[in-house]
């Protein structure tokens, strides 16, 4: 993995000052070790009139599949061979740009305290990255880096074997920077956050500070980059509440640029007007809300939360107290940990703490601690599951557990092509077994109801398109013969555990 960083100069003002932007001399090789491998720096030229810093990335497959803990780049747990055999030591990406932030830190921040005012002025540059992975092909590096101040934007496609033309070109570009309008530190920054977002992969997991780390990185140009929301989705490896995060505060940025304001006078601005325009409730949310509505409509106090995940919706059910016995059942005993840590058990009262539990448990498999409650939810949890494995679930939950009322959301396929950032035939999630139509939803809901004694309803959630329907779709079971307010502990209406 390589890139070089070079610029040309004159005997008053010398190119080698390079080495004094970088932190690194000139007349030394030095080598860094980092999480996956040893970074190298080293000039291949070193003069008055040229001077070029290069960063070799040597990258140990065996290490980087250790530290991901079996887990590979993105593939399919059982693609043990891709773990070892991939591009990651050759092709740019998020790898490269962690060695870059790491070795070349200082320069990144845009310090200098031997040259304070070269490092704050323009400099003539001249990047090369000989194999730069383009999801989006030759076009949409050009449409990153075109707006930020470079001359020349040269995306050369890589063929697949040059003896070989008509095989075509790979998803490989060759690319070649050129500016004398920018400085040093702003390349800098633009790299670290383009180099993978063009790879559309991360090799590590995306954690909430990624979002301050991408808005210091994007400082000055983000905000106003015409791509400026396929950027921070892939940035943030598609993680849809960070990427909302990341855009509600670059938007803030933009206003304030356009208005010579300081950010936090337009935060301050839009809390006043409470403008749910410009701060758009997320889909999360109306999730939360519909199925706290059906849940309250049900007259249900004890409720289950299957596949609870990091405890969103136990905390929203903790603050109604209505809601008199909550318990929160995945089958992560991480996620139950964030939970744990989200929901803050260790401090709360005795009363509080009372009302809560958090188990961790399959939902393919039938539990006794899940019997006699009011309702259950299984919000966004099906399309996790193979579908082989759904009447297995099908029966923990309505022919076993029982509830009164069952609330099951799920993404509607339809609705995807609204989502801009979500390329056709993608499901919402790598990890989603499927996504169904409002059809397919319905056709399953009304048949689990059916087998199982149920009645159903739907109902859309979010924004409802005349076309493509709303994005999540919810359906709300309620068992034959239950009115709202009954018990569920009664013998007469408990089916025989046929496991």
């Amino acid at each position: 993995m390589f890139l070089t960083i070079s610029t040309t100069g004159t005997p008053e003002r010398p190119a080698t000052d390079l080495g004094f932007l970088l932190h690194k001399h000139p007349e030394r090789a030095q080598a860094f070790s980092t999480s996956h491998g040893t970074a190298h720096v080293l000039y291949p030229e070193a003069t008055a009139e040229r001077c070029t810093a290069a960063l070799l990335l040597e990258v140990d497959p065996v290490a980087l599949v250790r530290r991901g803990k079996g887990k590979g780049r993105g593939g399919a747990p059982d693609a043990a061979l891709a773990q070892y055999v991939n591009d990651r030591p050759y092709a740019a990406s998020s790898l490269l740009a962690v060695a870059l932030a790491q070795v070349f830190k200082t320069a990144l921040h845009g310090v200098c305290k031997a040259l304070p005012e070269r490092a704050a002025e323009p400099l003539p540059l001249r990047i090369e990255v000989p194999v730069l992975p383009a999801r989006g092909g030759a076009e949409l590096v050009r449409e990153l880096f075109g707006p930020l101040g470079w001359t020349t934007v040269d995306a050369e496609p890589v063929a697949l074997d040059a003896e070989f033309p008509e095989w075509g070109d790979s998803r490989y570009v060759r690319l070649v920077l050129e500016s004398e309008k920018l400085r040093l530190a702003d390349a800098l920054n633009q790299l670290y956050v383009l180099l993978p977002v063009l790879d559309d992969a991360k090799h590590y997991w995306v954690a909430p500070d990624e979002v301050d780390k991408l808005l210091r990185a994007g400082d000055g140009w983000l905000a106003s980059h015409p791509r400026r929301e396929l950027i921070t989705t892939r940035y943030l490896s598609r993680r849809r509440s960070l990427a909302r995060e990341a855009s509600e505060r670059l938007e803030l940025v933009r206003l304030a640029e356009a208005d010579g304001l300081d950010v936090e006078d337009v935060d301050n601005a839009v809390d006043e007007t409470s403008d749910t325009e410009q701060r758009p409730v997320p889909l999360a949310e109306h999730r939360r809300t519909a199925i706290l509505a059906a849940l309250r409509s049900a007259g249900a106090a004890r409720v289950l939360d299957l596949g609870c995940g990091q405890g969103q919706l136990v905390q929203a059910l903790l603050k109604d107290a209505r809601f008199t016995e909550i318990v929160g059942v995945d089958v992560s005993v991480r996620a139950l940990t964030v939970a744990a840590r989200r929901l803050r058990l260790d401090r709360l009262g005795e009363r509080q703490a009372a009302r809560v539990k958090l188990v961790q448990g399959s939902l393919t498999y039938t539990d006794k601690r899940l019997g006699g409650y009011d309702a259950a939810v299984l919000s966004e949890v099906i399309e996790h599951l193979d579908l082989p494995r759904l009447p297995a679930l099908e029966y923990a939950v309505f022919g076993s557990a029982r509830p009164r009322t069952v609330v099951v959301t799920t993404p509607n396929v339809e609705y995807n092509v609204r989502w801009e950032s979500l390329p056709a035939g993608h499901v919402r999630h790598g990890d989603h077994r499927f996504e169904w139509t409002r059809a397919e939803f319905r056709e399953w809901a009304e048949g689990v109801a059916g087998q199982y004694g149920y009645g159903v309803e739907f109902a859309p959630v979010g924004a409802d398109d005349p076309e493509v329907g709303a994005p999540t779709q919810m359906a709300v079971f309620t068992r034959a013969g239950a009115g709202a307010g009954a018990g569920t502990g009664d013998d007469e209406t408990k089916r025989e555990d046929r496991a």
